[in-house]
């Protein structure tokens, strides 16, 4: 079987490791599999090397100055169109509403994953949203929670397939052959919260800034880090209150960026906490991973975070409650192993062979 996965990026956002990591499985399961992206700004790689076992192709996308959101969703869907003018394939599988938006305009039948639902105001993303969720012939989500809000919003009805997550990879960032790199990040930052994902609305980072300044007079020695920040919505409005924020508040997070995908799992396993404070999230895969490394993990009380971590994380649903629950794991670790045991319990291959099943009994034909 001939598939195409579809992603807006090569930027290590959840999306796209989601996409690498379920095209490098169904390989394993012995599928032809090709990634479709866009290069934007001439990056013609992705984040982390791929198994040559996928076939890639980065379409180029020049940046255009000055260029508006609006008017950057349209380009980014009109320049991956063309370029799956002439393909053909058993099932094109979208990842996001760009990518999907693009199978439809090259007139391709179309499976949608949506990993969560999305609130817009610019026109162009709205309609872009819209249309991603309402037109495939197909639907994934990966989870309950969000599969049964996009039934109540738009009337579909997606097929619940969970996301995988590379647990050995993260457990052994924790384990003694990872001490050295996890020491390197402890020497350079001390004891530190840990945050991914960058400074944006979804994932809650003023909340936490707030959260975290409540905890500092305890714990004056921890500190609040930032990793991640890749995307391709424009957040500096976001991003500025967030600034004068953290200025008025006396607070100094590290923002550490894009961090080396072979860096991660030890910057990850050598945090004390992870704060995990989204908004809206389809699974939770950053969490998974934390988990999977031994990390005791805060999290915003929403229904999807719920079904997926079920007991294995600590919830808060406000300020005084985040700042309560982290600096109640900071003092006193929860058990590690229940979290462990979830990471390993989702498998890609897993997931993969659920993508096969799907894809075999689909009409989603190109």
């Amino acid at each position: 079987m001939r598939v195409a996965l579809l992603t807006y990026s090569t930027k290590p956002r959840g999306g796209v490791v989601h996409t690498l990591a379920l095209a490098e499985a169904l390989a394993r399961q012995g599928c032809d599999v090709d990634v479709w992206t866009l290069a934007r700004g001439g990056d013609r790689t992705f984040f982390r090397p791929v198994d040559p076992a996928v076939g890639i192709h980065a379409v180029p996308f020049p940046e255009v100055p000055a260029e508006s959101v609006g008017a950057r969703i349209v380009r980014s869907i009109d320049t991956l169109a063309a370029a799956l003018a002439d393909v053909s394939y058993d099932v094109v599988h979208a990842q996001d509403c760009i990518s999907a938006n693009a199978v439809l305009a090259a007139g391709l039948p179309c499976l949608r994953t949506i990993h969560h639902l999305d609130t817009f105001t610019t026109p162009e993303l709205v309609a872009c949203h819209d249309r991603a969720v309402v037109e495939p012939t197909g639907h994934v989500c990966v989870s309950e929670t969000v599969a049964m809000e996009v039934a109540t919003q738009f009337g579909v009805h997606p097929v619940v397939i969970p996301n995988g997550v590379d647990a050995a990879r993260f457990a052994r960032a924790a384990e003694p052959e990872g001490a050295e790199s996890r020491r390197r990040w402890q020497a350079e930052l001390g004891p530190y919260v840990l945050a991914l994902g960058g400074i944006e609305p979804r994932k809650g980072s003023i909340d936490l800034l707030e959260a975290f300044a409540l905890i500092r007079r305890r714990r004056p020695e921890v500190r609040l880090v930032f990793a991640g920040g890749e995307t391709l919505f424009d957040y500096r409005d976001y991003r500025a209150a967030f600034d004068r924020r953290a200025a008025a508040l006396s607070v100094e997070p590290t923002m550490l960026g894009v961090v080396d995908d072979d860096a991660l799992p030890s910057l990850v396993a050598g945090a004390a906490a992870m704060a995990f404070v989204s908004t809206k999230e389809g699974f939770g895969l950053a969490a998974m991973e934390a988990l999977a490394a031994g990390l005791p993990v805060v999290a915003r009380d929403l229904p999807v975070l719920r079904e997926v971590f079920g007991d294995a994380v600590v919830y808060a649903s406000d300020l005084m409650g985040i700042a309560g629950s982290l600096a109640t794991v900071l003092e006193t670790p929860p058990d590690a192993e229940v979290g462990r045991a979830l990471a390993r319990a989702s498998t890609w291959e897993a997931a993969a062979a659920a993508h096969l099943d799907l894809y075999e009994r689909s009409a989603v034909r190109a």
